[in-house]
């Protein structure tokens, strides 16, 4: 009786936090789905097609928001904090700069927002005929252009995990970095200025930002003397700004 009254107990506290989760994905997602709704009754006045789809679709955006963000904390979260808390007690600073340099290159490489942007880059650079007309040449061109984002990711990477080992100011990279970008807008060709800033945002997407943040943090709370919330953050501004550099020198290679 008692083991059934445990499992029990234990059901309903797994129901009641799975219900607490929807509540909370759905209103993340509400100010979304009132917007929609207030410009498709009130300013386009007519009905929304396709009314069950839509509303069946929006369901399942609400469970996989549950699901992915359950994911991060159960998984993708603890994993980048064991990691950098781990090669830290190590004394490996090789390693430690291997993995974090790997960990941006990877998570980069698989980002959907980036192969998205990058497949759209080569088909317009195709028809603008600024690469070869063709299949082979826009693969050639966003493949190119996504190894050379993870490769300016896994660089900044190791560039903050020095910044958190050594304690610099955040705002000296930020600061050094923009305006190294305005320079290099100067000289870049125009038809990959654009590509370039816009780059530097996609490639901190759903799967770079919660890995990266953990190694930060990580780091940072297993260093003695380095406070988690003023130095372990900062590691996706250095993700964003460095690929832009990166583009903008590879557009004026290739170019």
């Amino acid at each position: 009786m008692n083991a059934i009254q445990r499992g029990y107990s234990t059901g309903r506290k797994m129901l009641l936090n799975i219900l607490r989760r929807l509540k909370a994905s759905f209103m993340d997602l509400l100010p979304i789905i009132l917007v929609v709704a207030f410009f498709q009754a009130v300013v386009l006045r007519q009905p929304l097609p396709q009314v069950g789809e839509v509303i069946f679709g929006a369901f399942l955006v609400v469970v996989g928001l549950m699901l992915f963000v359950q994911g991060l904390e159960m998984g993708l979260f603890p994993i980048g904090e064991n990691l950098a808390s781990a090669l830290t007690h190590k004394g490996s600073l090789f390693w430690l700069l291997v993995f974090s340099f790997f960990l941006g290159f990877a998570t980069t490489v698989a980002e959907p927002a980036l192969i998205a942007v990058v497949d759209e880059a080569a088909r317009v650079a195709s028809n603008e005929g600024l690469i070869a007309e063709g299949e082979k040449a826009q693969r050639n061109y966003a493949i190119g252009m996504r190894m050379v984002v993870a490769l300016a990711v896994g660089a900044s990477i190791v560039l903050g995990v020095i910044r958190i080992l050594k304690g610099w100011p955040i705002y000296w990279f930020i600061m050094g970095g923009y305006g190294t970008v305005a320079l290099f807008s100067f000289f870049a060709p125009r038809e990959i200025i654009g590509l370039a800033y816009d780059l530097g945002g996609v490639t901190t997407s759903t799967i770079t930002i919660p890995l990266v943040t953990a190694l930060g943090v990580g780091l940072a709370g297993s260093i003695k003397g380095r406070n988690p919330l003023k130095e372990g953050f900062g590691l996706i501004a250095l993700a964003s700004l460095v690929p832009i550099v990166f583009v903008m020198i590879y557009g004026m290679i290739l170019f």
